[in-house]
């Protein structure tokens, strides 16, 4: 017995290779809101070191009575460091220290200059003469 031929014609259909899947494109890494958060991180960072190691590092010179400074820098951001008298760059010697206060008239008559400092919660007024020279 034999088979017999299929009643509707048979063409042959191309059979074409399935398309390759499309990658997928990567995901964004570090996107618009990481990169914001690194420079916030570091305007942070910078702001703490300017400023933050000042802070626990840069105490306000304690002069006592009898000690000898220079003074240097602007009125309202004076630099003051201590040095022996005979030093060539001491132009102040501290003459009174009112401690507790950053009251510039506690000194009253005693010193020609008065120089507030503050660090922390402490505050001193040193009370100073001019250095002749």
């Amino acid at each position: 017995m034999t088979t017999p031929p299929p009643s509707f014609p048979v063409d042959p259909q191309p059979v074409s290779p399935a398309a390759p899947a499309e990658a997928a494109a990567p995901a964004k890494k570090g996107g618009t809101g990481k990169k914001i958060l690194r420079v916030v991180a570091l305007i942070v960072v910078a702001g703490l070191v300017k400023f933050g190691i000042s802070y626990f590092f840069n105490a306000p010179v304690q002069a006592k009575v009898g000690d000898c400074v220079s003074v240097t820098g602007s009125d309202t951001n004076p630099k003051v460091s201590t040095k022996e008298c005979g030093d060539k760059d001491a132009n102040f010697k501290v003459v009174k220290v009112v401690d507790n206060t950053f009251d510039l008239n506690a000194c009253g008559s005693t010193g020609e200059a008065a120089l507030a400092q503050q660090w922390k919660s402490e505050e001193f007024v040193l009370c100073l003469n001019p250095i002749k020279a």
